[in-house]
């Protein structure tokens, strides 16, 4: 296999597996804003724009810090950056609304839907 299709079907292959982070990321996150008192998501447009949004926002706290921004990932920082992360969302999605104590109840349903939810979502 010459280099170049190598490259090819790595990128098509990549492109893929952010497809389905991101799917798999608004699957989790409206089933934590359905059981999360506090916690709404507008329609369908603003829960994958949000999704994109947490995905950008763990990619970044990942990259700068080395820690998964997961419930379960790191323990108790895991769970306060998922809780944040939840939080801070708001301010970039319209149609997107959590209090802070939503957001500390969604970060543990979100962690709890994310270990049953098949699939590797870090990036």
């Amino acid at each position: 296999m010459s280099n170049s299709q190598t490259r090819s079907q790595s990128g098509t292959s990549t492109a893929w597996q952010i497809v389905g982070r991101l799917i798999g990321a608004a699957v989790v996150l409206a089933i934590t804003a359905f059981f999360t008192p506090g916690f709404t998501i507008h329609n369908i447009w603003t829960l994958i724009i949000a999704a994109v949004v947490l995905t950008v926002i763990d990619y970044l706290v990942t990259k700068f810090t080395g820690l998964h921004a997961s419930p379960f990932g790191k323990g108790f920082v895991g769970f306060a950056l998922a809780a944040i992360t939840l939080y801070v969302t708001q301010f970039f999605v319209a149609g997107y609304s959590i209090s802070w104590m939503a957001a500390i109840i969604g970060a543990l349903i979100y962690g709890v839907v994310d270990y049953f939810i098949p699939g590797n979502q870090q990036m």
